[in-house]
């Protein structure tokens, strides 16, 4: 059993003032692997003092000199990837497939970053003004547990390039994690203060960062009622604020698809990260003369899936991220029976010889409704809710019946009229034919999943406040 009891403040390892202990959890097998110490409001006021004191020069290098650090940052990461890999499988229980994608992506988010802000000019004339571009401050960043390194460099990457100083709070339940990239934060010698983090419970820490005037930006990925507190904590001081929150995404498979191949990836859309994923397709829209055909398929392509242990590379799904969570979607699970829809495949309970780890049966709905809960709300597990409709203006609109609007996805083999549904969804994102990233276009919600975007260009001027001179 290993002990994380450090934060990173002012260039530094430090023992935190904060003594609350939590243990870290394997979900595979409940074992507990680790204790983590908690940073309590004090560390969280030394690490946005550092951040403060910070921006006074970091703000004031160049451009080309941070870019110099976030390549120094992808090197001192690149040489770690096993281990954070590793940490990955070990404590979220990803598949090592996962757990390698996911963190390939989050090594090169500094390369993505370099490419879009090289050229990027941060002098403008508009109009007769001279508009000059500014870092907006000291930047607070939340991170989930779902996927703790990508989540943090979508956002450190592009505030450090635009000069902006950050305080990080990752998930108490990524401590492994955690210790990693802050080794190769302190391997690529940033100025003492650029980036500190503190790892600590949301109403603490959390709480701190949302209402400290010394902060001047949030950005925050998690659920959606825990952005709306954060969001109303930042009003009280006026910070610029981006949430990207939860997702009840639709993937609407047209008549013309070829459903040999268009029903098992929404299988693999709504099982993405063991189905925990705010972009995950768990609202599959049919057409009713088709379902027979579309449960059939369906159902063969779960019982390909193999659930386990994720160290196993033939493992597909492994554990949900803790005990709560595997009682989250049992709940749901049981809803979706309890209000009168299809079993297809799953269902409550352990699969057969996993009983010790928060694993789930993969399951599939058919016969849902708009009514009943697995239609409405976010599961964050792999649980698959198909719903038929008869014409394509009724497939469209229930898509659109939801309060989110992250992801959403169209199958079709016309492209014209794929792009066409697709201009109907209210979602930031319509991904068709593909299960895809896009690490330069825009990333985030419309209505309740958020507002902001990452990535890309639009992503890097989040970070930017513009600054008007006017001479005329």
């Amino acid at each position: 059993m290993k002990t994380f009891n450090t934060a990173f403040i002012n260039g530094e390892l430090v023992t935190p003032h904060g003594t609350t202990v939590v243990d870290l959890i394997n979900p595979t097998n409940n074992e507990v692997i680790g204790n983590v110490t908690m940073c309590d409001e004090a560390d969280t006021r030394n690490a946005i003092a550092a951040a403060n004191k910070a921006i006074k020069t970091w703000s004031q290098t160049t451009k080309e000199e941070r870019l110099g650090y976030l390549q120094r940052l992808y090197d001192a990461l690149a040489t770690r990837m096993d281990r954070l890999i590793a940490a990955t499988t070990e404590e979220y229980g990803a598949p090592e497939a996962r757990s390698k994608g996911s963190n390939e992506l989050a090594l090169n988010i500094f390369q993505h970053v370099i490419s879009v802000v090289k050229d990027y000019e941060l002098e403008k004339t508009l109009g007769y003004s001279r508009v000059v571009f500014e870092p907006v401050g000291v930047v607070g960043i939340f991170t989930p547990w779902n996927s703790s390194a990508g989540s943090i460099h979508i956002k450190m990457a592009p505030a450090l390039a635009a000069g902006c100083t950050v305080v990080i709070k990752p998930s108490e339940m990524s401590a492994m994690q955690t210790e990693v990239l802050v080794e190769s934060y302190l391997e690529a010698g940033l100025p003492p203060g650029v980036i500190n983090v503190v790892c600590g419970l949301g109403e603490v820490v959390g709480k701190e960062m949302s209402i400290s005037p010394d902060i001047q930006r949030l950005s925050f990925t998690g659920s959606t009622t825990i952005g709306k507190m954060v969001a109303k904590d930042a009003m009280d001081t006026v910070k610029r604020v981006a949430l990207e929150l939860s997702g009840k995404n639709p993937n609407i498979i047209l008549d013309d698809a070829d459903f040999e191949k268009a029903i098992p990836m929404a299988v693999a859309a709504c099982y993405m990260n063991n189905g925990q994923a705010c972009i995950s397709a768990s609202k599959l829209l049919v057409p009713k003369n088709r379902i027979e055909e579309v449960k059939k398929l369906a159902k063969a392509a779960v019982e390909q899936i193999k659930v386990g242990d994720p160290r196993d590379k033939e493992v597909a799904l492994g554990p949900l991220a803790s005990v709560k969570q595997y009682n989250r979607v049992q709940e749901y699970i049981k809803s979706g029976i309890a209000e009168g829809a299809e079993l297809v495949i799953g269902g409550e309970g352990h699969p057969e010889g996993l009983e010790k780890g928060n694993f789930i049966k993969p399951t599939v709905f058919a016969g849902v409704t708009p009514e009943m809960r697995i239609f409405k709300e976010e599961i964050f597990g792999p649980v698959l809710s198909i719903v038929t409709y008869e014409t394509e203006e009724e497939a469209i609109q229930m898509a659109n019946d939801t309060e989110y609007g992250l992801n959403s996805y169209v199958s079709s083999a016309n492209m014209e009229r794929a792009q066409r549904v697709g201009a109907q969804i209210n979602a930031g994102r319509v991904l068709i034919n593909c299960i895809a990233h896009d690490p330069l276009a825009p990333f985030g919600g419309f209505k309740q999943s958020g507002f902001g975007r990452e990535g890309g260009i639009l992503g890097f001027e989040e970070y930017l406040e513009p600054k008007a001179y006017i001479t005329h």
